[in-house]
């Protein structure tokens, strides 16, 4: 290498090189997967049911600590809306709901952290590329809101047997008799197939624009001096806060809304 090429490997990139770094996943070793987007997704996981685990054994009918009062809080946050949504019986409907508003709330979350903090850190480890926003990943909204369409179908089917299920895809919305009903048939079928998947991308579409967004903003700060970083981050970052609370709430308020219409007899 030259002393030019030497110099010039070691030149600042430039802002389209640096956005495109901060915007690259760590792929494996045929490209199809995102192992970034898995793992940090994969450790706040396990992240909230240490937390929530931990908060079970130490919870006492006395005077409650910080974690079990924090704990109680988001339970009953998500339980007011179960409640209000989902007038059907489930043991699994509140669990779920607990499971998605504080899983996705931390995947949000990691947005707060400096733009490149993990990178730098990861870098030392030889991981170049690192995306740490997992709702940002639009493959994995869209796994998440698939796994939804899935406890669509499962409670639907619960509730109205396979049979009813499959009665109420060829006969609703129209419902209608006799010879129309066969003619209508198809129609109702292709509704009932346009609303189920309207669903799933309706959540995954919401969710991913905005965490994308979000973490694109931060990006662009980040190329600022410091000076503007502190005077325009700032703001943003508290905006921020009700954005990943905000997303994480919805997400989780749409899923128990579908499913308990999932459940409703027509």
């Amino acid at each position: 290498m030259t002393t030019e090429n030497a110099v010039g490997a070691h030149e600042a990139p430039t802002s389209i090189e640096y956005i495109q770094h901060h915007l690259s996943h760590l792929k494996s070793a045929d490209g199809a997967f995102n192992l970034d987007t898995f793992w940090v997704s994969a450790i706040l996981g396990l992240i909230f049911l240490g937390v929530f685990y931990m908060a079970s054994r130490r919870a006492t009918a006395g005077v409650p600590g910080k974690l079990q009062n924090f704990v109680e809080a988001v339970m009953e946050l998500v339980n007011e809306v179960v409640n209000s949504a989902f007038h059907a019986k489930s043991k699994v409907i509140a669990p779920l709901a607990i499971t998605i508003f504080c899983w996705v709330w931390l995947m949000n979350a990691m947005d707060f952290l400096p733009v490149d903090l993990l990178p730098k850190l990861l870098g030392y480890a030889g991981v170049h590329k690192l995306r740490v926003v997992p709702t940002a990943d639009v493959n994995h909204t869209f796994g998440m809101s698939f796994g939804v369409m899935l406890c669509i179908i499962g409670f639907s089917i619960k509730a109205k047997g396979l049979g009813g299920w499959g009665k109420e895809l060829l006969t609703a919305p129209f419902h209608a008799h006799g010879f129309m009903a066969v003619v209508l048939a198809p129609v109702n079928f292709i509704f009932q197939m346009i609303e189920l998947l309207a669903k799933p991308l309706s959540l995954s579409l919401r969710l991913f624009g905005n965490m994308y967004a979000g973490e694109l903003l931060f990006i662009l700060i980040a190329l600022l001096p410091w000076w503007a970083q502190w005077l325009l981050g700032g703001p943003w970052v508290i905006f921020h806060i009700l954005v990943v609370t905000l997303q994480a709430f919805v997400f989780m308020a749409l899923t128990v809304v579908y499913l308990s219409l999932a459940v409703e007899k027509h």
